[in-house]
Formats: C-alpha cells, structure tokens, sequence
C-alpha cells in the first residue's frame, strides 16, 4: 500500500532536514577547527552558476515549506534568503521544521487530486497535488539539500551519508 501523501513528503522533508542542520553544524566546527574564514564555507559553490552553500540550505528550506503550505491550501511563506551566519543558517532551518511539522497531515494527505499552480517566471505549471510533490517540489528540496552537503563535501568538511539523512524515527 502507497505511503499517504503526508508520510511521503512531510515525514522525509523534516528528516532531511534535521540532517541539514547537523551538516551545518559539522561546517561550522570544519571552519573554526582549521581557522577557516566563515564565509569561505558558507558562500563556497561547486561550479560558480551554481549557487553557494547558504543559498542551498536557504532554498531547500524554502521548498519543504512550499510543500507544506500549497499541499494544505495556504500560500507559501516568502524567504527573504539573508542568513550570512552559521546561526542564522541554524535558526532558519528550525523555522523550517516547525514549520513543516505543524502542517496538518490529514489537509496533505486530502491533496492528492487538488490542483496546484505554481509560478515559474513569466509561466505557470498547473499539476495536482500529488504530481506537485512527487515529481516538482520533493526533487528540487532534495537537489538543494544534496547539494549544501556535497559543497561541504568538497570543502573537506568530514559529512557522511548518515549525516545527510539525519535521524530516521518512526
């Protein structure tokens, strides 16, 4: 039997994202433990068209809490994207879990057939809820997740894949 829509979506974004901030954490302790400049680790980029390692944790917070609020009928939260510390890195993805776990998981699982538009520039993709989770917004949360670790990664911040996935419970 399929997983419901919001054991399938919410239960993963808060996992991942729990792992994201102890990534963080572990970039913070790799910056001060080798005298490293914050910044270098915080706006370090794999490629330069790729965005940087706090754009990354910024955007894949942005996207478990567009799943959050389109799944339940409420318009997504606007991120003003300014956190330049570790800290705020951290707060943001506090905001974020609380965010996400306060989502009303039987409004999620009801969204299945909704249709859900979301904006992409100067067009629009109309989808239902489920198509909107599984194939859009759950892809790109966990590309940016992916994405902060592998930066990390590449800057010789010691993370494994347990550290990316966080703590499972359930």
């Amino acid at each position: 039997m399929p997983a419901s829509l919001s054991a399938a979506t919410l239960t993963p974004i808060v996992q991942i994202l729990g792992g994201l901030d102890g990534v963080i954490a572990k970039g913070e302790a790799h910056a001060r433990a080798r005298k490293i400049d914050p910044d270098t680790i915080l706006f370090a980029r794999l490629y330069p068209d790729m965005f940087h390692f706090a754009r990354q944790v910024q955007t894949a917070c942005d996207f478990g809490m567009k799943v959050a609020a389109r799944l339940t009928g409420r318009e997504p939260q606007k991120l003003e994207r300014n956190e330049k510390t570790f800290a705020e890195l951290h707060a943001l993805v506090a905001s974020s879990i609380a965010y996400v776990a306060a989502t009303d998981a039987a409004a999620v699982d009801a969204a299945n057939d909704v249709t859900i538009t979301v904006p992409m520039g100067e067009r629009q993709l109309t989808m239902t809820g489920a198509d909107y989770a599984h194939r859009f917004a759950l892809p790109n949360f966990y590309f940016h997740a992916t994405m902060a670790y592998a930066i990390l990664r590449e800057n010789g911040v010691e993370v494994s894949k347990m550290d990316y996935m966080g703590r499972m419970t359930g």
